[in-house]
């Protein structure tokens, strides 16, 4: 527990891995701006405490003490071995060593990935553990099981909250669900590579926080059980991909199926031109997603009946990835553009957005200069201070 700034009472002090990712930072926003004043949330960079590094670990949590710890924290999917067993597995048990040690919850976030193909699948179900699985899968699995034998054998409590095909705004990696949408406005993916009737769960990042919240409060009925935190319905990903493309008025792509074996052909030939230029110095890498390019063929359905037989209660019960599905465009292009990441999406998206600064950047930056120096540099006043620094420019 620490002091807030309130008048001396103490607020709890909560510990998020992973903080600068889509999950952990939706977390941290949440608590700071949706519950301010409950919970003073911590979220160390890698830099300053690394789950490669068992030291680094126990010397933090133990020397701040807070009440509860969450890990959101995971390798890029396509990591080596090494990288993903340090961090997704050793990492994970050596953060529930220590909240073991200091008696406070441990929430761990799983995913899919450690499920099989299949419909309806429950919290009991899961792959077995062999030598042929990604290496992000093996680690996913391997941390399940050694939490659940934690929780058995050392009396640490914990949750384990099973992930779907995340989506929501302010993820920094274009990856999964995202990925999807950047290959559709960028026009980089000219046929269906999926067959119709293919369906996943998704996962909504903006209800997590709530369900972290609301399992904080409520250990007794949560402790030492995995939940799945899936949208309701399942969604069919080509029906998915054909109203992106029709939100983004694209001609791409075709509404033609790409049989699996066909895929599979194409995919190997990309890893055998990437392989022979590493011979000739050029490095390159085959895209993620196409590691699990089975999956984009094989219907994987969660069911969600454990958590909905809680007494967890959604707040948002009618948002799903389809009604989002306008204001992550608008977000997305907006961040992809800026960056010059899409070089092919000729259309407008109007977002109340500010462009005279933009203007005066891209063709006048000395006038822009001026005018800084002229009514933005003086120091901020206690009171009434704008969010917006520039607005007495935007006003010139």
């Amino acid at each position: 527990m620490v002091q807030d700034n309130t008048g001396g009472k103490t607020q709890k002090l909560g510990v998020v891995f992973g903080g600068s990712g889509l999950i952990g930072g939706t977390i941290v926003n949440y608590f700071k701006t949706k519950r301010p004043g409950i919970v003073d949330m911590r979220a160390p960079s890698s830099k300053k405490v690394s789950l490669k590094d068992c030291t680094d670990i126990r010397n933090y949590l133990m020397s701040i003490k807070p009440d509860f710890v969450i890990n959101a924290a995971i390798t890029k999917i396509d990591s080596d071995p090494q990288l993903s067993f340090e961090v997704n597995y050793a990492g994970a048990i050596n953060v529930a060593r220590a909240a073991a040690a200091l008696n406070i919850p441990y929430i761990f976030f799983s995913s899919a990935a450690a499920l099989p193909p299949g419909e309806n699948l429950k919290e009991e179900n899961h792959r077995p553990l062999t030598a042929r699985l990604s290496n992000y899968a093996k680690s996913k699995l391997m941390a399940e099981s050694t939490l659940n034998y934690m929780a058995e054998h050392e009396n640490l409590d914990f949750s384990c909250i099973r992930l779907g095909i995340v989506y929501g705004n302010h993820d920094h990696k274009i990856q999964g669900f995202h990925r999807l949408l950047f290959s559709v406005a960028d026009e980089s993916m000219p046929c269906m590579f999926t067959r119709k009737g293919t369906m996943h769960s998704y996962t909504n990042s903006r209800k997590l926080p709530y369900l972290i919240h609301h399992m904080l409060d409520n250990r007794s009925e949560f402790t030492g059980k995995t939940y799945h935190f899936v949208d309701k319905d399942p969604v069919e990903l080509a029906q998915l991909i054909l109203t992106i493309k029709s939100h983004l008025v694209v001609k791409s792509p075709r509404e033609i199926y790409i049989p699996y074996p066909l895929a599979r052909t194409g995919k190997n030939s990309v890893r055998v031109i990437l392989r022979l230029l590493t011979k000739i110095g050029l490095k390159a890498s085959l895209p993620t997603e196409l590691m699990f390019l089975n999956a984009f063929y094989r219907t994987q359905t969660l069911s969600s009946e454990r958590l909905q037989s809680s007494s967890f209660i959604d707040p948002m019960p009618d948002e799903t990835v389809f009604t989002r599905l306008p204001e992550m465009i608008i977000y997305y292009l907006n961040r992809w553009s800026h960056q010059n990441l899409i070089t092919t999406f000729d259309e407008k998206i109007e977002a109340e957005t500010d462009t005279m600064i933009e203007d005066m950047f891209t063709r006048n930056p000395q006038s822009l200069l001026d005018d800084i120096h002229g009514n933005a540099t003086s120091p901020f006043r206690e009171s009434n201070v704008h969010p917006k620094i520039f607005g007495e420019i935007r006003k010139h």
